[in-house]
């Protein structure tokens, strides 16, 4: 069968391998790869080497951002021939520790969680790959392609759990948000907030190109400057990573507000900062801070709730170019008009 592989950190050996068929003991739910997902991780994987294969692999087959269509699975799986799935991404560590005894495995506490696609696991990006029906998480059938969205939808549904969890602390009721950052994931953290009824505003630096007209289609606003935020958000969703634009949001933070950072950014230059100030920014207004990252199985779940109740229209002007498996590197190259790029694992 053919996969997308590379050598982590060697663009140059990044194509189309061929590879013997999966095996039983990668998995009891045998799955056809239909399409993955290009996102930033893809690219610093193959760029500067991110990632890490398997043990006795020199090569990574990528692919963390998934949607297949069952082959074969064993009685009491849940799963029947021909159902799409999402195949989650973190699996816990061989010990494991208490958080990924509990299946709360995007908390592993020391760190020897394995990664599809990312760390010492093969990704979902071949056109046929096996998965255990716990990792395998039903997608309707009338989400289609949109499925491959389940994982990026994922990581803005922990996010907004994680804000739901704070804001218990006190009486909190928040009724605006801010999401910095308008690519998949930005939008995605919009449309959430949108079905919560929240007054949502989106900042990008763009001006051009889809993302404007999907902010307001979606019915928030669209800004390219923290001085055109209005109203003050109480919630904060940080999707670029930028540490500039962290730092911007952080000094800002209303009272009691809750700021979400979900988003990583390689190369960015150093940003000076106040620790002090920032302190006092924080402390007096009884700020809380939270990093998030991946999610666990009950976030794809909610994940596949959101995308079915959102409006396709929309969701299918996020999947803006799509590429076939054997031009698959095609995908690395970013244009000024992608908002999500999708592998295409049948051609």
């Amino acid at each position: 069968m053919r996969a997308m592989t590379v050598v982590p950190g060697q663009p140059s050996t990044a194509g189309v391998s061929e590879l013997p068929e999966p095996t039983a003991d990668e998995g009891a739910v045998l799955v056809e790869g239909v399409a993955v997902g290009i996102c930033g991780t893809d690219r610093e994987i193959v760029e500067q080497g991110y990632g890490v294969p398997p043990p006795g692999s020199d090569r990574l087959v990528l692919g963390h951002e998934s949607l297949g269509r069952v082959v074969e699975a064993p009685e009491g799986a849940g799963l029947s021939p021909g159902d799409l799935v999402a195949g989650i991404v973190r699996r816990p560590d061989p010990v494991p520790c208490p958080a990924c005894a509990r299946g709360e495995w995007d908390y592993c506490r020391n760190g020897r969680y394995t990664e599809r696609g990312i760390k010492a696991r093969h990704g979902y990006g071949a056109q046929r790959w096996r998965v255990d029906a716990g990792f395998a998480v039903p997608v309707p059938a009338e989400l289609g392609v949109l499925g491959v969205l389940v994982e990026p939808a994922s990581v803005v549904a922990k996010a907004w759990e994680q804000v739901d969890r704070v804001g218990d602390r006190t009486w909190f009721e928040p009724s605006s948000a801010l999401i910095t950052g308008a690519g998949p994931v930005g939008l995605l953290a919009a449309l959430l907030a949108v079905q919560r009824g929240m007054d949502v505003t989106v900042l990008d630096r763009v001006t051009d190109g889809p993302k404007p007209g999907l902010v307001a289609d979606l019915g928030a606003r669209y800004v390219t400057s923290l001085a055109d935020v209005d109203p003050q958000p109480e919630v904060v969703v940080e999707c670029t990573g930028v540490g500039s634009v962290v730092l911007d949001v952080l000094s800002r933070t209303p009272p009691a507000a809750v700021v979400v950072l979900a988003g990583l950014s390689s190369g960015t230059p150093p940003v000076p900062v106040s620790i002090a100030e920032l302190n006092a920014t924080l402390v007096l207004n009884n700020a809380v801070v939270v990093g998030t990252v991946n999610a666990a199985r009950r976030h794809y779940v909610d994940a596949v709730d959101a995308l079915r109740r959102a409006d396709r229209g929309w969701v299918e002007r996020l999947l803006t170019r799509r590429v076939p498996l054997s031009r698959w590197t095609d995908a690395l190259d970013a244009t000024g008009v992608d908002v999500k790029v999708v592998i295409d694992l049948s051609d």
